[in-house]
């Protein structure tokens, strides 16, 4: 095992009844060296990493690692893209793009070193005004350990990598098959992000995983079966937190991409993470799926009786989130200190107190489970659906209708709809047997299109719903709840929102 030398602070342990969404991991033993503290470029490696070599050529640095599956691959000198990729002597790389940050750095100051020890090294660092990109890759392995370090969100726009490669030698995708394989496709149905192709609607953006469940996707193909694979062990340093999800693949025709979205605007909920984004790595085999799993990230579930252990912290104040599924509950603040043990609590409730339910649809789990068709949409089109109650579109299932019947009359109660998503401000407006609530403001706005790109998860609002006493009546009710926005738009790209439960309740 090599570490890089810098000095780490050391390390506390935190200790909860929580899920906890916190900040900036440490690494297991999978990758070559430690998560370093936020520290300015340049590293300082000393990796247990073997000797193998490089040249200049061309204005290209070509790198070779010496692996027993022939691993070689060039870096321009002048904008640190990726020229060239030959695994097994098969060139893999996009002829017409590189593989690079983003849709390019453009240009960077770009250094080479080769280390010594146990192991051997090479390392390769672009360095532009806001950007340190590094590139290790140690004797014997077929891989490119990668780490993106960033003192600001760089201007070149979403900080993502992205290796584009050949879609005659990489066409298939894992792990979710041809849905983001946009080749061939016929028709555009929304914008450039979803095709029609063969009859099904496809999107890069149907490749997605959340963060917490992240392992390997890959990219694979040809008559040897080559994978080329992303590996995060964790994204915890990446803006969104553990239930975020981005692209990960496509076969876009042209090329083949492979992607890890550090920041990203997709229906993006907080500010952009600066500082160390990495380790991760692009791994070359013709042995399957590698799989990486880490306890670097800061997220851990509950044992059944609440209680958890996270992984060793940085010392600090964080932020603690008890989720129940994906639905917050409750947050408060924790300090840890280093070398020491720190213990604390947490505790929120999902429903209010004193109250009996009259329905509910839905669950208090932060998605649209339950709801028909729910299952579908993370990797379809809604337009491919023939109903989907759990978005509320301006155009297109508005209002959504509630007829229950009641053995008496309640009096008072209240309707909680709570939300995941919402796009273009859409909110619930209800009525209540002809009765109509109070409008609600609008939404935190999203600037991204969120469930047709098989997003559910935004800010979550939640919208109470007071109805008088003498709204609800013995026997037969009937509730709509339609889009409120100020905002217009056609059919599934109309003011809408996403509901993860709905529920009637009243004092007693």
């Amino acid at each position: 095992m090599a570490s890089i030398s810098l000095p780490i602070p050391p390390r506390a342990w935190l200790q909860s009844r929580t899920f906890s969404c916190c900040r900036q991991p440490r690494w297991g033993s999978l990758l070559p060296f430690d998560w370093p503290s936020l520290q300015p470029p340049p590293l300082s490696l000393s990796l247990a990493l073997c000797a193998f070599g490089y040249t200049s050529s061309g204005g290209n640095y070509i790198v070779d690692p010496g692996s027993a599956n022939p691993l070689i691959f060039s870096v321009s000198q002048s904008n640190c893209d990726i020229k060239s990729i030959k695994f097994r002597s098969t060139e893999l790389q996009y002829g017409s793009q590189g593989t690079h940050i983003g849709p390019g750095l453009g240009s960077a100051t770009i250094s080479i070193s080769q280390g010594s020890g146990s192991k051997k090294y090479i390392k390769v660092t672009c360095v532009t005004s806001t950007v340190t990109h590094y590139m290790v890759v140690r004797e014997g392995e077929s891989a490119v350990y990668l780490a993106t370090y960033i003192t600001a969100q760089p201007s070149i726009g979403e900080l993502s990598f992205i290796a584009c490669l050949l879609p005659d030698q990489l066409s298939e995708e894992y792990p979710y098959g041809t849905v983001s394989n946009t080749n061939g496709a016929s028709s555009a149905v929304e914008g450039s992000d979803v095709y029609t192709v063969n009859g099904q609607t496809r999107s890069k953006f149907y490749s997605s995983t959340r963060f917490i469940d992240e392992d390997s996707h890959c990219v694979y193909g040809g008559s040897d079966q080559i994978h080329v694979c992303i590996m995060t062990p964790q994204q915890e340093s990446s803006s969104g937190g553990p239930f975020f999800r981005d692209i990960d693949s496509n076969n876009a025709g042209a090329s083949t991409n492979l992607y890890n979205y550090m920041n990203s605007g997709h229906t993006q909920t907080e500010a952009y993470r600066i500082g160390l984004h990495g380790p991760y790595l692009m791994a070359f085999t013709r042995s399957g799926v590698p799989s990486v799993k880490s306890a670097a990230q800061y997220w851990a579930k509950t044992s059944s009786n609440g209680a958890f252990t996270s992984p060793l912290m940085k010392p600090g104040t964080y932020t603690m989130v008890l989720y129940q599924t994906e639905y917050k509950i409750s947050t408060s603040s924790v300090s840890v200190s280093a070398g020491k043990t720190t213990n604390t609590n947490i505790a929120g409730s999902i429903t209010p107190t004193n109250r009996k339910s009259l329905f509910k649809i839905g669950e208090y789990d932060g998605q649209p489970t339950g709801f028909r068709n729910a299952n579908k949409f993370l990797r379809m089109h809604p337009s491919q659906l023939s109903d989907f109650p759990m978005t509320v579109f301006q155009s297109a299932n508005n209002p959504v209708t509630i007829r229950f019947n009641l053995g008496s009359a309640p009096g008072a109660a209240t309707l909680r709809i709570a939300t995941t998503l919402a796009f273009a401000g859409g909110r619930p407006q209800t009525t209540v047997n002809g009765w109509s609530a109070a409008n609600p403001s609008a939404p935190t706005k999203i600037y991204s299109h969120g469930v047709t790109r098989g997003a559910y998860r935004g800010n979550g609002e939640v919208y109470d719903v007071s109805i008088p006493s003498s709204k609800l009546v013995a026997g037969s009710n009937t509730i709509t709840v339609g889009p409120l926005s100020g905002s217009s738009g056609d059919t599934v790209l109309s003011p809408n929102f996403v509901i993860t439960t709905c529920f009637l309740s009243f004092c007693y």
